[in-house]
């Protein structure tokens, strides 16, 4: 089972990064689901996908979030930037 973490841009253009093993369901739950979401995207909907990678343990992908968390929001933006090209 896939393992995945990404970036979501908020409707305040902050990002939020995170980890799931299922991509589709977690960004709704962001977006749909109050109870389920993160403590910071409340209030901050819609939130957009905008970058995600994926790995195939669970380690992997909470050590890649962790470092994605402590970046400033410019070098997550050139993450972003980098990933669309």
């Amino acid at each position: 089972m896939p393992y995945f973490v990404y970036i979501l841009r908020c409707s305040d253009n902050s990002l939020y990064c995170g980890q799931t093993n299922d991509l589709e369901r977690r960004v709704k739950e962001h977006n749909f689901d109050k109870n389920r979401s993160a403590k910071y995207l409340r209030g901050r909907t819609p939130a957009k996908l905008v970058y995600f990678e994926e790995f195939p343990t669970i380690n992997g992908a909470l050590r890649r979030e962790t470092e994605i968390k402590k970046w400033p929001k410019t070098k997550k933006e050139a993450l972003i930037i980098s990933a669309a090209s």
